[in-house]
């Protein structure tokens, strides 16, 4: 679990302001705030790749999009 135990996925999404699903229209500031979530590991990979339906390719094009240091991403949980 990339969270403190104390830590609820829904409090992790609220926190980031993520989307609840993959239901939703995805600016690029929404595809920041779930690269940033994973990277602060206020939620895992795993968690992200589950509930927005993500493949693993597409999150890092999304990490190379948004700027976030793709050398963190090497310590990400495989599904």
């Amino acid at each position: 679990m990339a969270y403190p135990r104390n830590v609820s996925i829904a409090d992790a999404i609220k926190r980031y302001g993520l989307p609840k699903s993959h239901k939703v229209h995805w600016s690029a500031s929404r595809k920041a705030d779930v690269v940033r979530a994973v990277h602060d590991r206020a939620i895992s990979f795993h968690e992200a790749r589950s509930r927005y339906l993500l493949s693993r390719s597409e999150f890092e094009e999304w990490e190379r999009d948004y700027s976030v240091p793709a050398a963190k991403s090497g310590q990400l949980e495989d599904a």
